[in-house]
């Protein structure tokens, strides 16, 4: 069961770290577009606009803190060995599950290894 609980802590630091710059990009790429897109609308809209191109990149930041940083700590942690790892990452493990198809299967992966956990531990 350690091994897989490696393997688990060892995916979602990848997965989190890729998130990370994948949201990274995007919000540099929409962000770097929205002057262009505003510059060619009427002046009343480009105002909507540019509001608009300031929050964008507050949401992806706040996405990112939401969902792709505790999945690096949780990864962390469970392969430092911590009680709590397993259950925040069996959250984000359900959190996973709409992001098809690698999420699908690292969620339902991550409820495997904890209900696995949970078996040995109860028998013990």
């Amino acid at each position: 069961m350690e091994s897989h609980k490696r393997i688990l802590g060892i995916l979602y630091i990848v997965s989190g770290v890729l998130q990370t710059i994948i949201l990274s990009l995007v919000a540099a790429f929409i962000g770097s577009l929205f002057p262009f897109i505003a510059s060619e609308v009427d002046p009343k809209a480009e105002q909507i606009l540019m509001l608009v191109g300031k929050f964008i990149p507050i949401f992806v930041w706040s996405l990112i803190l939401v969902v792709a940083v505790p999945c690096i700590i949780g990864g962390v942690a469970i392969l430092n060995k911590k009680k709590w790892a397993l259950t925040l990452l069996l959250i984000m493990g359900c959190l996973k599950l709409f992001s098809f198809p690698i999420g699908t299967a690292l969620g339902i992966y991550t409820i495997w290894v904890y209900s696995e956990d949970n078996k040995f531990k109860s028998a013990a």
